[in-house]
């Protein structure tokens, strides 16, 4: 039987019971199990008790013996005490006895240590001026590593000489000194680092670490590999027959090789130096000290290309290509290097694109003109002309994207707000074609039915709308770009400060979501173009109606129409309109079909010119609305120049005043047909016209008083 279980303290007899019973569930004599459960525990209960009892008989007979050991140890720990004080009074009689003496050897320990330095700074000093008399014959024979063993034993003396009172004149004495070892040793160690002779270099630069003056080293290493560096620079460009970029490309070739033998020398005669560092500083010193620069180089080069733009392309693919690799062998060689020393060099091997970049825009533009002077649309022919500009837009858009491309390889956007100003010259120049077919047409000004001209307005117009639609498009591109992540990764490296700026504004404007038109000019140049056209169209429709309305205010118009003439007044159907009126409303209904072709189908190139020309098109996206919209503005326009014609004639007899106001109803029902009304005006004088000379002073209330006086003095009614 397991018992473990008693010796648990929160043991529950229940439990352990029906764990028991339950583990032998399937017996038959679960009483019989039980009953021999009981006689184990009891057993158990037995040898407990015997055992428990053979313990505590053995604890009462070892008792005494305890009890005697306990006061033997009493006792003992008592005399310890004893003995312990008088120790402590022994120690206290002897602090106070000898403390006097103690101070005394103190005293004397200090007063011997005082005597042994000033011994040793004498012994220092008088080794100090055997060195400086041992050193005079040394410096004669240039013997280096003697010299610089008896320098170092100067700098030891020195040390112990620091609280002397001509400490400082030894210390210039010591530096003069060092001055003359390496005014000595110059020559060889020039020698020694040009040829990267690396025994002599370790002995140089041990001799210089041990006095101190290893930085001094470290600059005659720089200089070294500047000059030879900025040879090769000179004797490349002396030698060189290919293009400019082909032998910078070749140069840039040469430092990144130099870079891995210089490094992996550095690292053995300067292990305790950071080699990158140095070789970061010293290719910095190089790029910013070649003679000629570089931009020298390039200027030249420059000015004997035709393709600037290509040219640069290659310089900055050269110069990425060459800082890539750079970076490349610091990452391998170096990862947790100087971000700053990093940028810096990237800086210093950008630097000579920083110039063009400032450019851009003038050189974007020369190219765009360029390439705007191969797509000449004006032809002897109008119609020529204007299919030219139709079929000019999709080439004029695709020299637009290439020059944002090529921003992008050139500049890494950086080159962004010249290019905007660039497109601004480029597209104004491009729309300036456009009004050149312009005025064409309005130099065929003659106010007659011409609808071959209407049909070249409405083709005009289209061109117009095209260009703009695609000028939209494409100012989405451009924005979206300036959205990209990274947009101004480089804008460090290309642009001086207030470019910086200038760029940095322009991409906070667009990625907070401020109203900025990238291509604002020019859409504004193309919305006013859009305008001007479509005045010229409504012009070109209108000039008929013109000529018929200019009779309205002849006064021959009206001379047969006398009281005289007409004694008995007849009904109004009897009236019929005049020539003038019935012509304007024959001319109105053949409108629409000569709009049907234009402005009775989906025509998205159509519907932005006219949106842009006009607010009134905004609104208006039901097909059919555009034409609608327009035939409301040449109604509106009939109106209005019908009222200016009406107010300009002199005077008016009753029967002239009934002709007049049929005229403008028929003409209200041409409106109608057409789903047009009059204008109130033309209305109001309409109404005016019909009145009695009788009731003209009362049912002329809530008309224009300027009309009313006008008509009461064109009709010679007398004022009540």
């Amino acid at each position: 039987m397991d018992i473990t279980a008693f010796s648990d303290e929160n043991f529950d007899t229940k439990t352990w019971i029906n764990e028991i019973l339950k583990n032998n569930a399937d017996m038959d004599k679960k009483e019989n199990y039980t009953m021999s459960l009981v006689m184990k525990l009891q057993l158990y209960v037995q040898q407990v008790n015997n055992s428990l009892e053979e313990t505590s008989h053995n604890i009462l007979a070892s008792m005494p013996k305890i009890i005697r050991d306990s006061k033997s140890l009493q006792q003992e720990a008592l005399a310890l005490k004893e003995k312990m004080e008088q120790v402590r009074e022994e120690i206290t009689k002897i602090e106070e006895d000898t403390g006097k003496s103690i101070n005394s050897i103190e005293q004397l320990d200090k007063m011997k240590a005082k005597l042994m330095d000033a011994k040793q700074g004498l012994h220092e000093s008088d080794n100090w001026t055997v060195l400086v008399n041992d050193l005079e014959e040394v410096f004669d024979s240039k013997n280096i590593p003697n010299i610089s063993a008896k320098l170092l034993g100067m700098q030891q003396s020195l040390k112990l000489l620091v609280n002397i009172s001509d400490y400082e004149d030894r210390k210039l004495q010591l530096e003069g000194l060092k001055n003359r070892l390496e005014a000595i040793a110059s020559p060889s160690i020039v020698q020694a680092l040009s040829t990267c002779d690396i025994e002599k270099s370790l002995l140089y630069a041990r001799t210089f670490n041990s006095i101190g003056r290893l930085q001094q080293l470290l600059k005659y290493y720089h200089k070294c590999q500047k000059d030879i560096l900025l040879k090769k620079w000179r004797e490349q460009l002396d030698e060189q027959e290919d293009s400019v970029v082909q032998w910078i490309h070749n140069f840039f070739v040469l430092l990144i090789s130099n870079w891995h033998a210089q490094y992996k020398w550095f690292s053995q005669v300067f292990p305790e130096e950071n080699t990158c560092d140095c070789l970061v500083d010293l290719y910095i010193d190089v790029l910013a000290s070649l003679d000629p620069m570089m931009n020298e180089c390039l200027d030249a080069a420059l000015k004997q290309t035709s393709d600037k733009l290509y040219f640069l392309l290659e310089v900055k693919q050269m110069l990425q290509q060459f800082a890539g690799s750079i970076d490349d062998v610091l990452k391998n060689i170096q990862p947790n290097i100087s971000g700053e020393k990093s940028t810096l060099l990237r800086q210093t091997i950008y630097n000579p694109l920083v110039p063009y970049i400032s450019k851009y825009s003038t050189y974007e533009q020369g190219h765009l003109s360029h390439k705007l002077t191969t797509i000449n649309c004006i032809k002897e022919e109008l119609q020529d002309t204007i299919q030219a500009l139709g079929f000019s837009i999709t080439p004029v858009m695709d020299i637009a994207r290439d020059a944002h491309k090529r921003c992008k390889n050139i500049t890494e956007y950086c080159g962004y707000c010249g290019l905007l100003i660039a497109f601004r010259t480029f597209f104004v120049t491009y729309g300036d074609q456009f009004r050149v077919a312009l005025r064409q047409i309005d130099r065929r000004n003659e106010k007659k039915e011409d609808w071959a001209r209407f049909q070249l307005c409405m083709s005009l117009l289209q061109n117009c709308g095209d260009v703009l639609n695609n000028l939209q498009i494409f100012e989405k591109e451009l924005t979206n770009e300036l959205l990209q992540p990274g947009i101004g990764d480089y804008k460090q490296l290309f642009l001086n400060g207030v470019e910086r700026k200038e760029f940095e504004s322009l991409v906070k404007c667009v990625t907070e979501g401020t109203r900025l038109s990238l291509l604002d000019h020019v859409l504004g140049e193309f919305g006013k173009l859009c305008a001007d056209v479509h005045q010229t169209t409504f012009q070109v429709v209108f000039g008929p109606i013109s000529v018929h309305l200019d009779v309205v205010q002849g006064s021959k118009t009206w001379a047969q129409f006398t009281d005289g003439g007409y004694q008995q007044e007849l009904p109004e159907y009897s009236l019929s309109p005049q020539e003038y009126i019935t012509q304007i409303g024959q001319y109105l209904m053949t409108l629409p079909q000569h709009l049907e072709p234009f402005l009775f189908r989906e025509n998205p190139s159509l519907n932005c010119a006219l949106k842009a020309a006009d607010t009134e098109y905004a609104n208006t996206d039901e097909e059919g609305g555009m034409a609608d919209t327009f035939l409301k503005i040449v109604a509106r326009g009939t109106c209005q120049t019908y009222c200016d014609r009406i107010l300009s004639i002199h005077e008016l007899s009753t029967p002239a005043c009934r002709q007049l106001a049929h005229d403008i109803s028929y003409l209200g029902s041409v409106f109608e047909d057409l789903g047009l009304t009059l204008s109130d005006n033309l209305q109001q004088l309409m109404n005016l016209l019909k009145l009695s000379p009788e009731a003209y002073q009362t049912q002329s209330a809530g008309c224009s008083p300027r009309y009313v006086a006008a008509i009461r003095q064109m009709r010679n009614i007398t004022s009540g």
